[in-house]
């Protein structure tokens, strides 16, 4: 039986590079980073004061009464998922909504809802305390608020494996429009998690850069001076289609979603494996769903966060598993990490840099790490054929996910 098809048939995101894929795709090519300092009272006294926020706030983009139900991860997710709908052509294509499903994650989930309502818990008693923090705080809430949004009736599920969440719930949306549960998927990822407790907690486990007199080179992937990740916040969303159903109604097509890898490390909450073992076996798992030659990827999205032990982890991995003919790039020295969404703008990108044959810059790489043995399109974009690409995406907890996309 032959296998199905699935396409990108439409794509949205609002990140730290601009309010809308256009934007954020300009800013990469162009080497531009969203990092910058915090200026907030309450990043004062931390260690960490940076970070990249949105380019374009939420509050003028959403219903300001319907904005005051939403956690910030929710309404970013629904303002990407709006724009992918639009993008994809489907809104007015009779889609029936019980072919409609939805797979959208977050790492955290509302923690600003939360804590915010327990800030107005302690002040002010339980009384004062919204009606809406519930469905604001649950994980499964930018999911949930998406599908209403969309009237998705075949499916609304929400993974959550940290880093690795947007690319596996991208993931997931490809397993369901294979096993016929839907036709259209709409999948991704949203954070936002800008706060003094989350900073302060990856800041204890001196996971996080503290180059606060240099946001913008802060996040430096491979770089020797690498010491940390910069958190940032932001959505991706990808409208994933049967191909024989975008065929039928005449749909622009990006790429297409041609294979997804799943493993877990089974050594550590945080650390990955030194030599990188769980992710070569989602490398090669995804290469084999795609069914192309190793030969056929020629640019990788790589995961790098700039940490100094992750980073090295994944090129021993690439290297094992691909070769070392692929050119490299990792977005997050511009966007910064934007946890569960990551996987999701990075797919974004991979599938952009397909399009347009052209592989964004990594930038801030001024001195590479010894262990860097693979190219990368370091500091300058770098125009090349690319009939395939790989987007890595890893998570604490051990969760290592590869997503493979080739031309249409």
């Amino acid at each position: 039986m032959a296998r199905t098809d699935v396409v990108v048939t439409g794509i949205g995101a609002t990140t730290p590079l601009g309010g809308d894929v256009a934007s954020t795709w300009d800013a990469m090519l162009n080497g531009r980073s969203g990092v910058s300092a915090l200026t907030q009272e309450w990043a004062e006294q931390l260690p960490v004061r940076i970070a990249a926020p949105l380019a374009v706030d939420p509050a003028g983009l959403l219903d300001r009464v319907k904005l005051r139900r939403l956690d910030r991860s929710e309404a970013i997710a629904i303002i990407a998922a709006q724009q992918a709908w639009a993008d994809s052509g489907l809104g007015d294509s009779g889609l029936d909504p019980e072919r409609l499903g939805v797979s959208v994650g977050s790492g955290i989930g509302g923690a600003l809802t939360l804590l915010a309502q327990d800030d107005i818990l302690e002040a002010s008693g339980p009384r004062r305390v919204s009606p809406h923090t519930i469905p604001m705080l649950m994980p499964n809430g930018p999911a949930a608020w998406v599908g209403l949004e969309l009237g998705a009736q075949a499916g609304v599920h929400s993974v959550a494996s940290a880093c690795a969440t947007g690319a596996e719930a991208i993931a997931l949306g490809l397993d369901m429009i294979r096993a016929g549960r839907a036709d259209v998927v709409v999948a991704g990822g949203t954070e936002a998690v800008i706060h003094a407790l989350p900073i302060a907690g990856f800041s204890s486990m001196r996971a996080m850069s503290t180059r606060n007199d240099e946001p913008e080179r802060a996040s430096r992937p491979w770089d020797k001076g690498r010491d940390g990740f910069v958190l940032g916040e932001g959505a991706g969303i990808l409208v994933l289609e049967r191909a024989e159903h975008a065929a039928a109604r005449g749909a622009r097509v990006y790429a297409r979603l041609a294979g997804a890898g799943l493993t877990s490390d089974g050594y550590d909450i945080v650390q990955p494996h030194p030599e990188g073992a769980g992710a070569v076996r989602a490398i090669a798992r995804a290469i084999a769903d795609a069914d192309v030659a190793k030969s056929d990827i020629t640019h990788v999205n790589a995961h790098a966060t700039s940490t100094p032990v992750g980073d090295i982890a994944e090129i021993k991995a690439l290297h094992r598993a691909l070769g070392d003919h692929p050119v490299l790039t990792a977005t997050k020295s511009m966007s910064g990490h934007l946890l569960g969404a990551a996987g999701a703008l990075e797919s974004i990108a991979t599938i952009l840099a397909i399009r347009d044959s052209v592989v964004p810059p990594t930038i801030n790489l001024d001195e590479p790490d010894d262990g860097l043995d693979l190219e990368v399109a370091a500091n300058k974009a770098r125009h090349m054929d690319i009939p395939a690409a790989l987007n890595n995406s890893f998570g604490f907890g051990g969760h290592n996910v590869a997503l493979v996309f080739t031309r249409a």
